[in-house]
C-alpha cells in the first residue's frame, strides 16, 4: 500500500508535457467561466495570430507540436517586442484517475541565461535557488512558422520544481545547446486572441 501511495505522488508530481503547476481550468466549465464562451480557448491559437497575455501583445511566430509517451502539447514562440525568446505552452492533462475530469494547462515560459549549465540528475542551484527534478525524457517534434528549429527532430527536457513551486525546464534539440526557461503559470481568462492570421 505505501509503494502504491508513494507511486501515486510521484506520478502527480511528473510531467507528460510541461510540469503541473496548479495553473489549470477544468474542461468544458469551471468556476471561472466557460472556455470559448466567457474566454478564448488558448488551444484554437494559430501561428500569425495575435494575442494578449496579461495585457501584453503578442504575435505568434511559430508553433512546436511536441508528442511523449502518449502526451502531447503545443509551445508557440511569441514576439512581443522585448527580443527575448517568450514561449507559451498549452495542453489538456488527464487526470490519474479516470474519474477526474481533464484541466488545461498553460504556462508562460521565459528564457534565463543558463551560463553552461547543463541538467543535473540531482538537486540544482538556479540564481540562488534549490531545484530539484521532477521529469527528464525525449519527445518527438513538428514545427511551424518562425521557431528556430527544424521542421521535425527530437528534443531532451529536463524539468524542475522549487520548494515554493517555481518551475525551471532546460531543453536541446539533439546535438544543439541546452537553454533553460522558468515558468509563470495563467489563469483561465489572461490570455485573449485580438486578431486571427488571414
Amino acid at each position: 500500500m505505501t509503494i502504491v501511495l508513494l507511486l501515486g505522488a510521484l506520478l502527480a508530481t511528473m510531467r507528460k508535457g510541461r510540469p503541473a503547476a496548479g495553473s489549470v481550468s477544468p474542461l468544458p466549465s469551471g468556476g471561472q467561466g466557460t472556455i470559448g464562451s466567457d474566454y478564448d480557448d488558448p488551444r484554437t491559437i494559430k501561428v500569425g495570430d495575435k494575442i494578449e497575455t496579461h495585457g501584453t501583445a503578442a504575435k505568434v511566430r511559430g508553433a512546436v507540436h511536441v508528442a511523449c509517451q502518449g502526451q502531447q502539447w503545443t509551445e508557440y514562440l511569441l514576439d512581443d517586442g522585448s527580443r527575448r525568446p517568450v514561449w507559451l505552452s498549452v495542453q489538456v492533462r488527464h487526470g490519474l484517475v479516470s474519474t477526474d475530469p481533464p484541466h488545461l494547462e498553460v504556462l508562460l515560459w521565459t528564457n534565463v541565461p543558463t551560463q553552461g549549465m547543463i541538467p543535473a540528475r540531482t538537486m540544482l542551484i538556479m540564481e540562488g535557488v534549490e531545484f530539484h527534478p521532477i521529469d527528464r525524457g525525449t519527445a518527438a517534434f513538428r514545427s511551424e512558422g518562425e521557431t528556430g528549429r527544424p521542421e521535425r527532430g527530437l528534443l531532451d527536457f529536463a524539468d524542475y520544481r522549487a520548494a515554493d513551486g517555481r518551475l525551471l525546464s532546460f531543453e536541446r534539440v539533439q546535438g544543439e545547446g541546452w537553454t533553460a526557461s522558468y515558468a509563470q503559470p495563467l489563469p483561465p481568462g489572461s490570455i485573449t486572441i485580438v486578431s486571427r492570421a488571414a
